[in-house]
């Protein structure tokens, strides 16, 4: 009997590592996808900055796919890359399809929110539209689902981000306040259409 509920346990430390690494390949790719495409700007004569949304642009209107793939310059890179890790892998705690739903719901609200709010003659860019939809759907999942779960991944993530809501309003110059406002409510819609009834 004894052996047999090692056993068990064993699978279950297996499957749990398993899972592990899926969500870190995930993270890590993507993570690896925004620096790699920073290093491609970089290089003399190239120019992806380009393929971020323009606000009321039929060009611009493509670009809400590509925008938060890509920055302005390594530190921005920089400053997206460890909360889209922590927050990214919070939501996929609640499962890699929600991860994906999540993702995508934010990526189009949050560009559509940019392309119709952002100023003229302005490229938006930047994961952080992408931090922010993680940031409103862990923040309010919880609200809607109401779980133990839901409930400690929002308490950890006020404790460790919480103050990153300030960023959704016009406080700094040369910030896309629209994506991250945008990009929470995507997040926030996503909480309430995924949440477990």
């Amino acid at each position: 009997m004894y052996e047999d509920d090692t056993s068990t346990h064993e699978e279950r430390l297996k499957k749990a590592a398993g899972i592990f690494r899926q969500q870190a390949t995930i993270l890590v790719i993507m993570l690896a996808l925004f620096w790699g495409l920073e290093v491609i700007d970089w290089l003399p004569g190239t120019n992806l900055d380009q393929y971020g949304i323009q606000p009321r642009t039929q060009r611009g209107l493509w670009h809400i796919l590509t925008a938060p793939f890509l920055h302005v310059g390594f530190g921005h890179v920089a400053s997206n890359s460890i909360p889209f890790l922590v927050m990214g892998w919070f939501v996929m705690l609640r499962g890699l399809d929600k991860f994906a739903a999540v993702t995508f719901i934010t990526a189009i609200i949050g560009g559509l929110g940019i392309w119709v709010t952002g100023g003229p003659n302005s490229v938006h860019l930047g994961a952080s539209i992408l931090v922010f939809g993680y940031l409103g759907f862990l923040l309010l999942n919880s609200v809607f689902e109401r779980s133990v779960t839901a409930i400690t991944l929002t308490l950890a993530t006020v404790l460790l981000y919480g103050s990153l809501i300030w960023g959704v309003l016009p406080m700094q110059p040369h910030v896309s306040w629209q994506g991250h406002l945008f990009g929470f409510i995507g997040g926030g819609i996503a909480a309430q259409f995924l949440a477990r009834k």
